[in-house]
């Protein structure tokens, strides 16, 4: 698919930055504005926004702290494909359509498993973030998904981002059924769906899951791609099995690389074994001018987390993660410096705050064993019989609220130490959950949270170094908390003097540091003083007569055609989950890492 690239990015930045906003820009970066990003760049989507919509050109990286971290410092040509994409809104936008080896023998023909494979049409809605009390144009877009039983299909997340309507249409039928999204999974990149129409289920055979595939074994792709109508299958073998960075959940899990053809429109399609299993899920895609037929599988494995997870709790809760960022020791003059006798482990280099591994582990700890299983000093662990992979697939292996045994060597002394396992608490969110996200307007002073979304879409040049290095190396220092920006200022005469301020993190009201968006609301709100009075980086002011401020908030709502002062879950009541009166005598999220560390190989979140 060919998209407009955004080439905003600061030359200081490049090397970190480029990866996800460079050289492809996400899906809302690329819905929001165009011209924004000036540079035309041939960027082809495997599967981003069940559709090859380019809404989801999205290169992200991460998923826990470490792959968060080793993302933000490395460029990558991943794309997720949806299967088409029409925004009537977007002029020039074609797609690279790369020539599919179409397997037309007569057993696949024929073959009962692939009438399970069905297509997918979702329209989409995406949030503005920059205008956050709106949503942006809709936009449609095709993508794969195959029956597993139960009234219930399998897709990527991405294929029903910001779904308004999405619709299932069976291999042979000409009808559509409205399918309801049970769950979402954006790490792992699926999505359950649901068809009550008994019609649609008539004579449906779900698909069989297979076990973990071997190298070089046989793979068949299937799904409905761009280039026609029609079921498309394509075929190839497994070139490699190891831990991959999932584009759109910005996590990096377990994953399949086939050479097998995954076109746009393939995201959400089954790939199967030569007994008709099938064995993963297809995704993305590697491209980029040194290599190709790179093309990535989900695997049942990681497909099983997402079902009993959602079995488990009713609802997705995604994948734990340990909190900890790790150092390989292969040299031996450091292992002899730590105290380290043999030839594993890996030193811990910085806990996060808001992880239950901050409370039993500290800095310069060597991890030499997890749940039993020894890790060596590349932090690899044994895989199958004669393989090796990352250290934290073990932990993708673990579900949210798991307690893990942890064999460490602290000042030479081995002893264990057990961990909780949980979410990563992201200060700069991927993905905004609820979909809308949060805003509050004082005034004309239009202030929202700082999210991975927000960058993509006003572009980095807009946002600032100092915001831009903040968002990619800070570390949250408790759950809840957030970086409150203040996006723009609607001109009203109460605000004069404001009008060009833009982007720029608000750190104080009043002499009280902000929480997150919701404590700014309440400190507004329980204010009784004569002014408002906002702190701002760089010990910037502005300052608001109160009772001004209040008399002209509803005539500037009514002169831009605000519905609302704040967002819905902003008027909810103010929890303060630190308490009342805990002092905060420090910048929030000021826990940088620098470039250095971040950029080095040997350095990775668990």
């Amino acid at each position: 698919m060919t998209v407009a690239a955004t080439t905003c990015c600061f030359a200081s930045l490049a090397s970190a930055y480029n990866s996800r906003y460079c050289s492809v820009p996400s899906h809302r970066c690329y819905l929001s504005s165009v011209s924004c990003r000036s540079a035309p760049k041939a960027i082809s989507h495997s599967n981003k926004g069940a559709s090859s919509s380019p809404k989801q050109p999205l290169k992200q990286f991460g998923g826990g702290p470490e792959e968060d971290e080793k993302r933000r410092t490395q460029s990558s040509p991943f794309k997720s494909f949806g299967a088409s994409s029409q925004r009537k809104d977007k002029k020039g936008v074609s797609f690279d359509l790369k020539e599919q080896q179409q397997v037309e023998t007569g057993s696949l023909q024929d073959a009962s498993f692939l009438n399970a494979v069905v297509k997918v049409y979702c329209t989409h809605t995406a949030p503005d973030y920059s205008l956050p009390w709106q949503k942006q144009r809709q936009y449609t877009s095709t993508g794969s998904a195959f029956m597993i039983g139960g009234g219930k299909l399998l897709t990527n997340a991405h294929c029903v981002e910001h779904a308004t309507q999405v619709k299932v249409k069976r291999r042979g039928d000409d009808t559509k059924y409205v399918a309801k999204v049970l769950a979402r999974g954006v790490e792992c990149d699926i999505a359950l769906l649901s068809v009550e129409s008994e019609e649609f289920w008539k004579g449906a055979e779900p698909l069989n899951f297979g076990h973990l595939p071997r190298l070089q074994d046989a793979v068949t792709v299937v799904g409905y791609p761009l280039g026609g109508d029609t079921i498309s299958v394509t075929k190839g073998v497994v070139s490699r099995i190891e831990v991959t960075s999932y584009a759109h959940g910005s996590s990096d899990l377990l994953g399949i690389q086939i050479d097998a053809a995954i076109n746009p429109g393939n995201s959400g399609g089954p790939a199967f074994n030569d007994q008709g299993e099938c064995i993963g899920v297809a995704f993305q895609v590697f491209r980029s001018e040194d290599v190709e037929n790179i093309g990535y599988v989900i695997p049942t494995t990681v497909v099983s987390h997402f079902l009993d997870d959602y079995e488990r709790n009713g609802k997705y809760t995604g994948f734990p993660c340990l909190g900890v960022l790790l150092q390989k020791l292969e040299n031996p003059a450091l292992r002899a410096c730590l105290k380290v006798q043999s030839n594993e482990g890996v030193l811990v280099r910085r806990v996060e705050p808001t992880s239950d591994a901050h409370k039993v582990l500290k800095e310069g700890d060597v991890i030499v064993s997890f749940d039993g299983v020894h890790i060596g000093c590349e932090g690899t662990v044994p895989f199958r019989s004669t393989e090796r992979i990352a250290f934290r697939y073990l932990i993708s292996q673990k579900f949210t609220g798991d307690v893990v045994e942890l064999g460490i060597i602290r000042a030479g002394a081995f002893k264990k130490v057990q961990v909780v396992l949980d979410p990563r608490v992201h200060l700069v969110p991927y993905h905004i959950e609820g979909g809308q996200p949060s805003y509050l307007i004082i005034s004309g002073l239009v202030f929202t949270p700082l999210s991975e979304p927000l960058i993509e879409e006003e572009c980095e040049d807009t946002i600032g170094l100092k915001l831009l290095a903040k968002a990619r190396y800070s570390l949250a220092r408790f759950k809840g908390e957030q970086i409150v920006i203040l996006s723009q200022v609607l001109a009203n005469e109460v605000n004069i003097g404001y009008e060009d301020m833009s982007n720029q993190q608000v750190l104080k009201f009043n002499g009280t540091w902000i929480k997150n968006i919701h404590h700014l609301a309440h400190l507004v709100d329980s204010c009784k003083g004569k002014y408002l009075v906002f702190e701002f980086e760089d010990n910037y002011l502005a300052v608001l007569e109160r009772e001004a401020a209040d008399a002209a908030s509803s005539c500037i709502l009514k002169d831009y055609g605000i519905p609302s002062e704040r967002s819905s879950d902003v008027l909810e009541p103010y929890i303060d989950s630190l308490g009342d009166n805990q002092a905060i005598n420090q910048d929030f999220g000021d826990i940088p890492a620098s470039n250095l560390e971040i950029g080095s190989d040997g350095l990775l979140w668990a």
